[in-house]
């Protein structure tokens, strides 16, 4: 089991027990990120609990070899989707994919994520045009924000999930390094 699944199942449960859902967990270049979400978004307040929980839980249990810089934040506005799961919340709302490889002249998707499922999802273009990708044909994708929409959130929000001002917005609470 590597570092990052060793983390998620260490912290998920200690995130549940504050009212927050990991959303993801990634490790490299002796930096962990982790980064968590609630319904209606996140706040300062609540990344501060999480980042003290997350860290004390990794002292104690010592799952990351060598030393390392913990972050703990929100997904924030524009969310990196990596998972299934990922894309099956991002639902409704505009995405960004970047392929591994060009298909029909292009390397880059951009339009609304229409749906999704273990190995695939759907985007309407905004050409109108549904386009089907293999989640393992990406190299990144992301919901795209829309920061001309005079400063609210314009994202359509995905099913499931309560419009919030604050949805994402806290930034990024940076933790200690391991001892």
């Amino acid at each position: 089991m590597g570092v990052e699944e060793r983390v998620r199942e260490l912290v998920a449960p200690l995130l549940d027990d504050l009212g927050l859902e990991l959303f993801d967990v990634v490790w490299g270049g002796g930096r962990l990120v982790v980064s968590v979400d609630a319904e209606g978004g996140i706040d300062s307040g609540q990344l501060t609990t999480a980042t003290r929980t997350v860290s004390a839980e990794l002292d104690a249990a010592d799952p990351v070899p060598g030393r390392y810089t913990l972050e703990v934040s929100s997904p924030g506005l524009e969310r990196t989707l990596r998972h299934p799961e990922h894309f099956a919340r991002a639902v409704g709302s505009e995405v960004s994919v970047k392929l591994r490889h060009e298909r029909d002249g292009r390397r880059r998707i951009r339009g609304v994520l229409t749906g999704s499922d273990a190995q695939t999802i759907t985007v309407l273009t905004d050409e109108g045009e549904p386009v089907e990708i293999d989640i393992a044909d990406m190299t990144k994708a992301r919901t795209v924000f829309d920061w001309n929409a005079g400063g609210g959130d314009s994202r359509r929000t995905p099913p499931g999930r309560k419009p919030s001002a604050s949805d994402g917005s806290a930034g990024a609470t940076t933790g200690g390094s391991k001892r």
